[in-house]
């Protein structure tokens, strides 16, 4: 009975506690409401009036931007223009020749080094002759024993005091010895290795002392006059070029070193494999950082037009299928919508939408429409405008 009375005593203990919290936090909220809706009519009647002149300060900068977009502008002019069949190769010597050894021997003499000049026919190395030179002197008085017996022959045959018979075997016997010493020449003469051509040694392969087989390679010899590149260019590229036209040759290493080439020949025939036709470019001049074997870049013109109107890259706002650019008129900028023609680097032929002499926007038109005015920069302005764009980095 008594632990009854307790719990009931508990219950309602705890009931008029949280009763007493409920009433408490209701009267809080109701107070910081009021306080806030204070606050805020109270900022709200002081406030307006600032935000009207706020409005129309900004309402005024809005209006002073549109009168002036600052822009940099080129007049349109006439210029040449072409268009190029580009291919990419490396810059290889015409003649170019491994230099073999003909003989057996060892060698005794060394006369060039890698990178000396040589001329045609000038000794490169030299073997040993001692069995050669034996063989050659042996030659030479046979040579010389069988001269004396032909000539005696040949008196007496005039005399008929010789049968014919012997006197047909000692003209063979002169005539197999004259072969005979020809032959120890030529033996003489492979044991010196000399230049094919005229040129400079690229590439040595042979050390003094060494002994050498036939066939074992001891010398690279180039002309490096002329340098050509042989490039492969689809069938209809080549159907409008000839022998004789002039390319643009440009180094891959370094882009700035270009010099002019021409067309030296056109293979007669398609390669079934690829459908390509071999095209033999050559150098002309190459300058001396230009080495054989560089990688270059080959344009042949394709066509010209030698009185285009052209306008930068950079004035012609590209989109899916339409071209425009912005003219000035009237401190305005009119959108004009143009058709490009040929493309040559950063030059771009204009076919139609504008004419030459006219003003054109080459930089600020991302902030322009139709109708927009402008602003165009002083010199000063577009010389520091592109002294910032030079700095950037190089496209690529």
């Amino acid at each position: 009975m008594k632990r009854a009375i307790v719990l009931v005593m508990l219950v309602l203990f705890l009931g008029a506690a949280a009763a007493g919290l409920y009433y408490y936090q209701a009267s809080s909220d109701t107070g910081d409401t009021a306080d806030v809706d204070d606050s805020s009519s109270s900022s709200a009647d002081d406030g307006e009036p600032a935000s009207e002149d706020e409005a129309t300060a900004e309402d005024d900068e809005e209006d002073d931007g549109e009168t002036a977009v600052p822009v940099n502008v080129i007049d349109a002019s006439l210029g040449s223009v072409s268009t190029y069949i580009s291919a990419t190769a490396n810059l290889v010597p015409e003649n170019e020749v491994v230099v073999i050894a003909e003989t057996e021997g060892r060698v005794t003499h060394l006369a060039v080094e890698e990178g000396d000049h040589v001329s045609t026919g000038e000794i490169l190395a030299r073997l040993l002759q001692d069995d050669e030179e034996i063989d050659l002197r042996k030659a030479e008085v046979r040579v010389a024993n069988a001269r004396l017996a032909f000539e005696r022959a040949e008196r007496m045959n005039l005399e008929s005091l010789i049968a014919q018979e012997d006197y047909d075997r000692i003209t063979m016997d002169y005539r197999i010895s004259q072969q005979e010493l020809a032959e120890a020449e030529w033996r003489v003469e492979k044991t010196e290795i000399r230049a094919p051509f005229n040129g400079r040694v690229t590439w040595r392969n042979v050390t003094l002392g060494q002994h050498i087989q036939p066939g074992d390679e001891l010398f690279k010899v180039t002309d490096f006059d002329p340098l050509i590149s042989r490039i492969y260019l689809p069938e209809t590229d080549v159907l409008a070029l000839d022998a004789g036209r002039e390319v643009q040759i440009t180094l891959k290493a370094d882009e700035k070193v270009r010099f002019q080439g021409r067309i030296q020949r056109i293979s007669p025939v398609v390669d079934i494999a690829t459908g390509t036709v071999k095209v033999t470019v050559e150098a002309i001049d190459p300058p001396q950082m230009v080495r054989p074997g560089g990688f270059v870049i080959v344009d042949i013109v394709r066509e010209t037009h030698p009185a285009a109107l052209v306008l930068p890259r950079k004035a012609v706002v590209r989109e899916l299928k339409s071209a425009h650019v912005f003219v000035i008129r009237d401190d305005v900028a009119e959108k004009r919508a143009v058709e490009v023609g040929l493309e040559e680097d950063e030059q771009l032929e204009i076919v139609s939408g504008i004419e030459a002499g006219e003003q054109v926007v080459i930089a600020g038109q991302g902030s322009l429409k139709d109708g927009s005015k402008i602003k165009v920069l002083d010199d000063e302005s577009t010389q520091a405008s592109n002294l910032d764009n030079s700095q950037r980095p190089a496209k690529g």
